[in-house]
């Protein structure tokens, strides 16, 4: 259900998103315990903002009328399951039998036209099918919040008030433009819609119509138009079409584990004298410059990924959704299961141990850079350097013992 983003978005539905429309919003409203009303105050006022980017007064009174705001979405907004689950028991769910059976499935009945969108846009049919697979289970949820109140509700929040208010104006003139209406506009409670769960500024740049029916319709039944604009979307972003992702690897003894993040980038040549290994023996594809990741610290699988993994990333910046939608794919082509084993003794954090965890860090002399929640690489090399003065194996993984240890 999204695509793209950085933290808070990315952990909305995932869709296809590019970075929004800049809106100069000159006061952001922190409607901590938002109501309608609250709302309606906030439209009355956005109105002038949209007028003044060309939404006309038609536009806005056949869609925007009635909107109310939503407490449901705000407490979603909160709790985004690819930053509040393990990355194992994310893709116990994302990449499940059922959902490779299903998605093998969909690759036979819709062959004819992957086919033909692999060929114009160069993305791998596996891929785009994967993504659709997560983001609506092939079409079986696209979701049925809708859209515009969700936006509307987001941007009023003021969380991240900029992001969705251009989001908002997105859907507006993608209404304006006549490729859907209000009514047929649902999907998740972030905002992102059909069955490859496009945000609205996603739609703007790189949705398309492939059926050559005269519209985009990422919402029908027909998915033919949301899977070619996933796959222009990443073709947008630099596909490299028959290259991995990545793939899962065996580290040797003694391994350097500072060399394990997304910033280290080398040579796979260098990585394999290194002494890193596919997991099945053997070389080390080449590719281009990599890095080796450790989504689940050194106990769990390792992986070495390649620039295709940074354009999934696109659509979703959360590691286990990137990973998921690898995996899956190769699944799809025939590819085996994740070999090793995960440490299923852990627990994610939670958002409030998260904050915590930063907080204490910082507070040690290990900078996070911010307390915001999110376990990105500046808090990752904190969380590196902390285990290392503790003479832990530095693979800056957040969990529940780390905290422990912190002052």
């Amino acid at each position: 259900m999204r695509i793209l983003l950085t933290l808070a978005v990315a952990c909305m539905a995932s869709t296809g998103f590019a970075n929004p429309t800049p809106v100069n919003v000159s006061a952001t409203v922190q409607a901590a315990g938002g109501d309608t009303a609250g709302l309606q105050t906030w439209l009355a006022a956005f109105r002038t903002r949209a007028a003044a980017v060309g939404i006309t007064a038609a536009t806005m009174d056949a869609s925007l009328v009635g909107l109310d705001y939503d407490p449901d979405v705000i407490r979603r907004d909160r709790n985004q399951s690819e930053f509040t689950k393990t990355i194992w028991d994310y893709l116990d769910t994302a990449a499940s039998d059922d959902r490779v059976a299903n998605g093998r499935a969909a690759l036979q009945k819709h062959g004819a036209v992957l086919d033909q969108i692999a060929a114009k846009y160069g993305v791998d049919k596996e891929v785009v099918v994967a993504i659709w697979g997560l983001e609506s289970a092939y079409g079986t949820f696209r979701g049925s919040v809708r859209t515009l109140q969700s936006l509307a509700t987001l941007a009023y929040d003021g969380r991240r008030a900029a992001f969705f208010e251009g989001e908002l104006l997105a859907a507006l003139k993608i209404l304006q433009a006549g490729d859907t209406v209000a009514a047929n506009m649902q999907g998740s409670w972030a905002g992102a819609m059909g069955h490859t769960q496009f945000m609205p500024s996603s739609f703007l740049a790189y949705a398309v119509d492939f059926d050559g029916d005269g519209k985009r319709n990422i919402w029908g039944d027909d998915p033919t138009d949301a899977l070619a604009s996933a796959a222009a979307y990443l073709a947008g972003f630099g596909w490299t079409k028959g290259a991995p992702w990545g793939l899962e690897i065996t580290l040797p003894a003694g391994f350097d584990y500072d060399q394990t993040s997304e910033r280290v980038k080398k040579p796979v040549a260098d990585w394999q004298a290194l002494g890193v290994r596919p997991v099945g023996g053997g070389d080390l594809p080449d590719h281009g410059a990599a890095s080796v990741l450790l989504p689940g610290g050194a106990r769990g699988a390792a992986f070495l990924i390649f620039s295709n993994f940074q354009v999934i990333e696109r659509y979703n910046t959360a590691d286990a959704y990137v990973i998921a939608i690898g995996h899956l794919a190769d699944m799809l082509k025939g590819g085996p299961r994740i070999a090793a084993s995960w440490p299923r003794d852990l627990r994610a954090l939670t958002m409030d141990e998260r904050l915590d965890l930063q907080t204490r860090l910082t507070a040690a002399g290990f900078d996070t850079k911010g307390v915001d929640g999110r376990m990105g690489p500046n808090t990752i090399a904190a969380v590196k350097a902390f285990q290392r003065s503790k003479g832990i194996i530095p693979d800056g993984y957040p969990s529940t013992e780390i905290l422990q240890k912190l002052p």
